[in-house]
């Protein structure tokens, strides 16, 4: 055979070749790695019950008729699988805002399929796709709420391991494997305590007040000068604050005013103001925090004074922990034109308790 002819025959090969490795390169696409793969557990404790939150970035998309597979290490227990138990999500980016997938256990449209097998979950569309470079998330086990409440969660390996979860997008085109890190007893785990003293705080205002001269005409108040007014006028308060659980309940005790033997008749039930007759009497008011006055003390205008010398009665709680609440304090005396003269006296005693 002639030189040039053999030329000839090894130029066409090596053209023919050329053409041929330059067309494969048009059939052929390029795998890339999924970028910002993670999953999310809620608990890493060795068989234990967690759900799973997988984000990860597909570079090339997914395509309508495409999947995206799960694929967990053999020491993952998957549990009984049910749609409800996957929730599937995109965004334009991982901090974005994302749009959730609709699922059923077959794709159809826009909605995309979810199956499982062993160790595999399988998400596969219809006509749906994903963008390239979009954000997936997927929500796994008690977490995943859309078209449902999910209920089974994925049971950790029985073994301390870094396992691993293998993502592939796009019929595999984009892939990558996260590692999860699988601890024993409770080293996922800190008990953390604390503890909240228990707080009452009791502040009465004044200690010393006084009705004046009484007369059978007017009704007269205590006040702080001890002169009395006929005009009625808080004469002294009891301020109290609790983080008690179940609040506190304010007190008095004392006996009605008093000279000698002679006294000055209680009123034994919440009345308004009567000159000309023998009255002894008190009335709350509160404001702040979440303290109410107790009955009888509590009507507007109105008096009572039950309390005795050797018996308490409430005259303000609160059922929970409060806030400062003031009570304000308001006493009534009157008196009969035939009231025994005299110093009338008596100490009245107030005290909180906390109910913890």
């Amino acid at each position: 055979m002639r030189k040039s002819s053999l030329k000839r025959i090894v130029n066409a090969l090596v053209i023919t070749s050329l053409v041929m490795v330059m067309a494969n390169f048009g059939y052929y696409a390029q795998a890339a790695n999924l970028t910002t793969l993670s999953d999310n557990l809620t608990r890493l404790k060795t068989s234990t019950l967690a759900d799973h939150t997988i984000q990860f970035v597909t570079p090339t998309g997914v395509a309508a008729g495409q999947t995206i597979t799960l694929t967990f290490s053999s020491g993952f227990t998957m549990g009984t699988f049910a749609v409800n138990n996957v929730d599937v999500a995109t965004a334009a980016t991982c901090a974005g805002s994302f749009t959730d997938k609709t699922l059923a256990a077959s794709p159809a449209t826009t909605t995309w399929g979810v199956a499982q097998v062993g160790q595999v979950i399988t998400i596969t569309s219809a006509t749906d796709t994903i963008a390239a470079t979009n954000c997936v998330r997927i929500k796994i086990g008690s977490n995943a709420s859309i078209g449902g409440a999910g209920a089974t969660q994925i049971t950790n390996p029985a073994t301390a391991q870094t396992a691993t979860l293998a993502v592939a997008a796009g019929n595999g085109v984009d892939s990558g494997t996260a590692g999860i890190a699988i601890v024993d007893t409770n080293f996922d785990q800190v008990s953390v305590t604390a503890t909240v003293d228990p707080t009452l705080t009791f502040a009465l205002s004044d200690s010393s007040i006084g009705f004046g001269t009484l007369s059978s005409t007017n009704a007269h108040y205590a006040t702080g000068d001890t002169l009395g007014t006929t005009t009625p006028t808080v004469g002294n308060n009891v301020q109290v604050s609790t983080n008690a659980t179940s609040g506190y309940t304010v007190y008095v005790q004392g006996a009605t005013l008093t000279s000698g033997g002679n006294t000055i008749t209680a009123m034994p039930a919440s009345a308004a103001s009567s000159t000309n007759s023998e009255q002894f009497g008190l009335n709350v008011a509160a404001a702040g925090g979440t303290g109410t006055a107790s009955a009888p003390y509590a009507t507007s205008s109105q008096y009572a004074y039950t309390a005795t010398a050797t018996t308490q009665t409430p005259i303000g709680s609160a059922t929970g922990p409060s806030a400062t609440t003031t009570f304000s304090l308001t006493y009534l005396a009157n008196i009969a034109a035939t009231t025994e003269a005299g110093s009338y006296t008596t100490t009245l005693t107030y005290t909180a308790t906390g109910s913890f």
